[in-house]
């Protein structure tokens, strides 16, 4: 194992925690940006998909210019961009300047998004092994410290701008600084074989990527379920005090971080498709606890079986995606990672509207039930043979070797 390939692991990580941490701070924060900027409960959900809807922009966008631009310079100017954007959410005064920060917030993590995890696959298949868990392990992390930094800010009542500042202030220079070492894959087995393993153009392509980009999608519903709704349910539905609703995000949180830290080992022991049913099973049973559950308790344990069950879906689902098309792994992540933001943008609202119209005990059965179409695709994460027949992923001289700083 190379130097090279040691700091651009940590390098990646970095970008992983920073990204984890800013995306925390924005959405935790959304009651105080509404009120700083008066954004009427009407408008707020207009606001708020936007971002996702520009964000699948700014992936599909990035399909296309990895074609010519290395993911690594991608990675290295999208990443300053989201944390810009996230402090010119905290500094502007007018309803126009939140518009355009979080345009370009929407845009620049649609990028960020997708060229991390290009540049996480690719360092997974010159590792020769499973790292990729250990890569969102870190953005879990992240998120943690930014949902801490978030309470911090409200507890002490500070302008967003006096929050966010700081954080911006560490987080950008150590990001460009760590840029310098990450690593691409090797551009030209991209160009020379994506048309094989392919097969018959774009259309073949999107429909062998399509299981994945469900199983994307229908774990991202299920995030967005927890995210949005798991404070909602424990207080109105299973009648908990206030300050125990805030706790199932930071369990969840904290349980998706211990799932992807030992996720990699379960996959390298076991296998990617042996993991991912194993992870929507425990989810579904999360889900089916928590639509049960006959007390906030009991709910909490259901939150805590959804964190140790969702957490390896996203991270498994585009290592898979690099392993189906091993020659064209930056455009299949692009096009997945899509998905995330579908699942994302389906999610809340349709916990929502079941909630309203049936129950929200039955609106959680409705994500458990996709969560377990996963079984159905999990043949997909299965290892695809490499040119040695033996079924393991082999680093290749030209991924090893290869920095996005020349090295």
């Amino acid at each position: 194992m190379t130097d090279v390939l040691r700091r651009g692991r940590a390098s990646l990580a970095f970008s992983f925690f920073a990204q984890g941490a800013a995306f925390a701070l924005l959405v935790t924060r959304i009651p105080a940006i509404q009120d700083r900027y008066g954004v009427s409960d009407a408008l707020l959900p207009a606001f708020l998909a936007a971002v996702p809807v520009l964000a699948g922009v700014g992936s599909v966008t990035t399909e296309q210019l990895v074609k010519r631009i290395p993911p690594s310079r991608l990675l290295r100017w999208s990443q300053p961009v989201v944390l810009l954007a996230l402090l010119g959410v905290g500094a502007g005064d007018r309803m126009v300047e939140l518009a355009i920060a979080l345009a370009a917030f929407g845009l620049a993590v649609g990028a960020l998004d997708a060229s991390m995890n290009m540049l996480g696959v690719s360092l997974q298949r010159a590792y020769g092994r499973s790292i990729m868990l250990s890569f969102h392990a870190v953005y879990s992390l992240g998120g943690i410290v930014g949902a801490s930094l978030a309470w911090v800010g409200a507890h002490w009542h500070l302008a967003l701008w006096v929050l966010y500042l700081p954080v911006v202030a560490v987080l950008l220079p150590a990001a460009l600084v760590g840029s310098r070492w990450y690593v691409d894959g090797d551009p030209e087995s991209v160009d020379g074989e994506s048309g094989a393993e392919s097969g018959a153009g774009s259309g073949l392509v999107f429909k062998l990527l399509l299981p994945l980009c469900l199983v994307m999608t229908f774990a991202y519903i299920g995030d967005s379920t927890v995210s949005n709704w798991s404070a909602k349910y424990l207080q109105d539905t299973l009648g908990s005090s206030e300050q125990l609703a805030t706790v199932p995000y930071n369990v969840y949180m904290v349980t998706t971080l211990l799932g992807r830290t030992i996720g990699d080992f379960g996959v390298r022991r076991f296998g990617a498709a042996a993991v991912v049913r194993l992870g929507a099973l425990v989810a579904a049973a999360g889900f089916a606890v928590v639509a049960g559950a006959p007390g906030a308790w009991v709910g909490m344990l259901g939150f805590t079986l959804l964190g140790l069950g969702l957490c390896v879906l996203v991270p498994q689902t585009f290592a898979a995606a690099g392993r189906l098309f091993p020659g064209a792994s930056d455009a299949a992540i692009a096009r997945l990672n899509i998905f995330n933001y579908v699942g994302f943008l389906i999610g809340s609202p349709l916990v929502g509207a079941l909630g309203d119209a049936w129950s929200y005990r039955g609106a959680m059965l409705v994500p458990m039930v996709l969560v377990l179409v996963t079984l159905v695709y999990a043949r997909s994460f299965a290892a695809r043979p490499d040119r040695y027949g033996d079924g393991h992923e082999r680093p290749r001289t030209a991924d090893v070797g290869r920095g996005s700083n020349g090295l």
